[in-house]
């Protein structure tokens, strides 16, 4: 059991998710401002940097309080210069699980996440070795549960057909909602649900909805922000959804954690469901 917002790391390494961070120091403030805010779940990835993440964080909280639960991805890999490529094979997942617990300093990970390529839809044959390997991992006592992320449905139905999954990061926001029967599955089945980019690509873009005079009003009135609003909405959709928005801000990290605060009205829910 969690908190409901908690903290997706990712943004705390250099552009592009690529190199370190410009500000060590204000990183690991972020990472130690979270845990005093009462977050006791964060989102990282080997690859996330690679190494830079997982090494602030083992920097920066090591040794863990015990109800913290780190949860990570496997699946990629980055090139020498920043390039995404696949490491997916049943094997490479075992090193990717066996390298996050080597960085961050840790026996055994909350969860960890297989992290599905963007062009792929159908569960095959080699989904289910890949399946094998994770479960194995979780029997072997790396992790303690099996999680999807860029997931479809017909791949999530599948997987439950072999494994329990414990969690499913997929994107979706208030501009992004493609995985809508996805999310209905995992609250049907007691799934944690952590929507990735819930607030637009960091640095790159922002949703066009947070300057929606819809979400401007309900944030004046609720005494908010924009952001706040979507990441209530979000958590308003169902009592399995959990936040993992990032930020290298403090000031930031502190109004999306308080987002939890914010009470929608049906009236409120209504009107920022029509914004699809």
């Amino acid at each position: 059991m969690v908190s409901r917002a908690g903290y997706g790391a990712m943004q705390l390494t250099g552009p592009g998710v690529f190199g370190p961070p410009a500000d060590r120091d204000a990183a690991i403030a972020v990472l130690r401002t979270a845990i005093e805010l009462g977050v006791d779940h964060i989102d990282t990835a080997q690859y996330y940097g690679p190494d830079v993440v997982n090494e602030l964080i083992r920097d920066a909280l090591h040794p863990y309080a015990a109800e913290l639960a780190i949860v990570s991805k496997v699946g990629v890999r980055r090139g020498t210069r920043g390039e995404i490529l696949l490491y997916n094979e049943p094997a490479q997942l075992r090193t990717g699980i066996e390298d996050n617990l080597r960085t961050l300093r840790i026996h055994r990970l909350a969860a960890v996440n297989l992290r599905m390529p963007d062009d792929t839809a159908l569960p095959d044959a080699r989904f289910d070795d890949q399946l094998a390997a994770m479960v194995q991992a979780r029997q072997d006592g790396l992790i303690d549960a099996v999680g999807l992320s860029n997931v479809s449905l017909a791949q999530l139905e599948h997987a439950l057909t072999i494994t329990d999954i414990a969690t499913v990061q997929n994107s979706y926001s208030l501009a992004d909602r493609r995985s809508q029967a996805v999310l209905e599955l995992t609250a049907e089945r007691g799934i944690s649900f952590a929507p990735y980019l819930p607030l637009g690509w960091p640095g790159r873009t922002r949703l066009q909805t947070l300057d929606s005079p819809v979400v401007r009003d309900i944030a004046e009135r609720v005494g908010g922000t924009p952001p706040q609003v979507a990441l209530a909405w979000l958590l308003s959709l169902a009592p399995n959804v959990l936040l993992i928005a990032g930020t290298r801000s403090t000031q930031h990290l502190r109004e999306n954690t308080a987002a939890v605060e914010i009470e929608l009205t049906p009236e409120d829910r209504a009107a920022l469901n029509a914004l699809a």
